[in-house]
């Protein structure tokens, strides 16, 4: 066997180690489960994620999908927790110890601290008998067989069903709660994401003297000065109301060069394509993406009572950051 089937093989070996370990999980999915998820749901402040090492790094994570997904959350290192942090955690939040062991030293050592407290206590562990477990209002039980590094020693099938536990519980709240598109696109509204949620073409569009506009008795060739002019490929054609009759763009140009048709006497309202697709200010950019995208278009004008009011196309949406 090569050094590179070699990989291969053990890199698919540590999956399906993982993958057992996943399937193993479904059985923990239990009563303790749902009322752990019902004492987060019920709770009036926060959710606090505690641990230390791999799990502390898991624990992060899991705090950050609870905040993304509607449930008041963040993380403290348990070790920080004993030096200071615990004047974050309130009798009215609920804390989720996570600890593989159940005997984490750093974690064991806060529980007296929170009962005095009177905060309520979920753990995470493979150890149902361990002091974290014991001493918790509700146990999570995230035990697997066998770790997927070969010395038994490296966390990794354990990390993993940590993450997807966490990742459980933070989508049956979700589900519960009735958390919408609107309100997770209000968790993330910086990036690409926060931007197909988010963003209307009422906030991206050019308007005014920006919008390509010819009445319906200029020639061809001073639609294409105004194609020119406003640089998005393209022309909406008006009548004398300023009602939209069709459009013109880059690509019905080739088509009536093919014809060849006189641009600088044609009217352009002989040549225009009045069946245009237009969009309102309110639609997404997103989904004036996705129309784009099924029409195989360009770009889009904008209208409101049937005048154009705004105009875009793909090169915005990219700047816009929305492709």
């Amino acid at each position: 066997m090569t050094t590179e089937d070699s990989f291969i093989t053990l890199g698919k070996a540590v999956l399906e180690i993982e993958k057992q370990a996943l399937e193993e999980l479904q059985s923990q999915i239990n009563d303790q489960f749902a009322q752990a998820c019902q004492l987060i749901f019920d709770c009036p402040s926060r959710l606090i994620v505690t641990g230390v090492g791999k799990s502390g790094h898991i624990g992060r994570k899991i705090a950050a999908t609870f905040a993304s997904t509607g449930t008041p959350s963040f993380f403290v290192h348990s070790a920080e927790a004993s030096h200071g942090d615990l004047g974050m955690i309130t009798e009215d939040d609920v804390v989720l110890a996570i600890s593989n062991s159940g005997e984490t030293a750093e974690v064991v050592t806060i529980i007296p601290i929170l009962k005095r407290l009177g905060t309520k206590l979920i753990s995470m562990t493979g150890e149902p008998d361990s002091t974290l477990a014991k001493s918790a209002d509700f146990h999570i039980n995230i035990s697997v067989s066998k770790e997927a590094c070969p010395l038994g020693l490296a966390p990794t099938a354990s990390t993993t069903a940590t993450l997807a536990m966490g990742d459980a519980m933070a989508v049956a709240l979700l589900e519960k709660r009735g958390f919408s598109q609107d309100d997770f696109a209000r968790s993330h509204p910086g990036g690409s994401l926060g931007k197909r949620l988010l963003l209307r073409l009422e906030d991206m569009m050019h308007t005014g003297c920006g919008v390509p506009k010819v009445t319906e008795s200029v020639t061809i060739k001073d639609a294409l000065l105004e194609i020119s002019s406003k640089g998005l490929g393209m022309t909406s054609i008006v009548d004398d109301k300023g009602h939209l009759l069709g459009l013109f763009t880059d690509g019905d140009l080739r088509r009536i060069l093919d014809k060849r048709i006189n641009i600088h006497e044609t009217p352009i309202r002989d040549v225009m394509t009045k069946q245009c697709t237009t969009a309102s200010p309110d639609m997404l950019a997103a989904e004036a993406l996705k129309l784009m995208e099924e029409k195989s278009i360009n770009g889009l004008i904008v209208t409101m009572e049937n005048k154009p009011i705004g105009a875009m196309n793909m090169q915005d949406l990219l700047k816009a950051g929305v492709i």
